[in-house]
C-alpha cells in the first residue's frame, strides 16, 4: 500500500514532475491491481467511483483516471459511460504483463496461476531451446556464457544473480529467431523471477539450479536440438517440483 507521505506531500501536489508523476501512477496503479489480483474485487465488481476512490488514495482524480487507463490496457477492467468502471473476467487478464505478474505475487499467487505458469513454461521453453540450439549464433553464446557465469558469482539468492536468470532465459528465447516465442520473454521471465522469489520467501533454495542451467547451455553450444530440449524440460519440472516443495505440495 501507498505511505501517507508519498501520497499527500504538498510539495508534489503543487510542483509535480514527470517523473514524480510516473510514480505516482504506478502506485495508484499498483493499488488498484493489486486488490484485483487478491479478489479483493470479483469479475463484474464496480469499482468505487472516481472521486471518492481518489479521495480515499489521497490522490488527484487525474492521476486515479490514469491508473484506470494502464490497468484497461491490461485487461483488468473496462470502463464505460454510466456504468463506471468493473472487473472484467479472468480469463481476459493479461496474466504475461510484467506487472500484472508482479501484483500478482505480491501477496499469495493462487495455485491456479502457478499451475498456468508452470505448464506455459513447460511448452514454450523446451522449443525455444531446441531452436536456439539450432539457430543460435556467436553474439547469443556469449550472452548466454556471460549470464551463467553472473549466476553462478551471485546465486539467485539476490537480486544480481536473479536478474542474470532472468537474462538466460530471455537470450533463449530470442536465440530461437522465432518472433512469436520472442514477443513472450517479458512474461516467460517475469514468471522465472517471480517463482524463484517465491521459493525463498520462507528458505533458502532447496538446491543449487546451476547444473540444469550448464546443462541446457551446453546441449546449445552443442547444436544438439534434442538435447537442448531435455535439458530445458529437466530445468522447468524441477523448478516446478522447487516451488511445490516450497509451498508444502499445495501445487497441483
Amino acid at each position: 500500500m501507498m505511505s501517507e507521505t508519498a501520497m499527500t506531500d504538498p510539495t508534489d501536489e503543487k510542483k509535480p514532475t514527470q517523473s514524480s508523476g510516473r510514480r505516482l501512477r504506478g502506485a495508484v496503479a499498483h493499488t488498484l491491481g493489486r486488490a484485483i489480483l487478491a479478489g479483493d474485487y470479483a469479475s463484474g465488481d464496480a469499482l468505487p467511483g472516481e472521486l471518492a476512490f481518489a479521495e480515499s488514495l489521497g490522490v488527484s482524480r487525474g492521476a486515479y483516471r490514469e491508473a484506470v487507463q494502464a490497468l484497461i490496457a491490461k485487461g483488468l477492467v473496462e470502463s464505460r459511460p454510466k456504468s463506471g468502471t468493473r472487473v472484467l473476467p479472468r480469463h481476459r487478464w493479461n496474466m504475461l504483463d510484467p506487472d500484472v505478474l508482479a501484483w500478482a505475487f505480491a501477496g499469495d499467487p493462487d495455485m491456479q496461476l502457478l499451475r498456468s505458469l508452470f505448464e506455459l513454461r513447460a511448452v514454450v521453453e523446451p522449443a525455444a531451446a531446441a531452436f536456439a540450439a539450432e539457430r543460435r549464433d556467436r553474439d547469443d553464446l556469449r550472452m548466454l556464457k556471460d549470464a551463467l557465469g553472473r549466476m553462478r558469482r551471485h546465486t539467485l539468492s539476490n537480486d544480481a544473480g536473479r536478474a542474470a536468470d532472468r537474462e538466460f532465459h530471455a537470450a533463449i528465447l530470442t536465440a530461437s529467431r522465432n518472433d512469436a516465442l520472442i514477443t513472450l520473454s517479458a512474461g516467460i521471465t517475469a514468471a522465472v523471477e517471480w517463482t524463484t522469489q517465491l521459493k525463498q520467501r520462507d528458505r533458502v533454495l532447496p538446491r543449487d539450479p546451476m547444473p540444469e542451467h550448464v546443462a541446457v547451455y551446453d546441449a546449445i553450444v552443442a547444436a544438439d536440438r534434442q538435447a537442448a530440449a531435455e535439458a530445458m524440460r529437466k530445468l522447468v519440472d524441477l523448478a516446478l517440483a522447487d516451488t511445490r516443495a516450497a509451498l508444502d505440495g499445495k501445487v497441483g
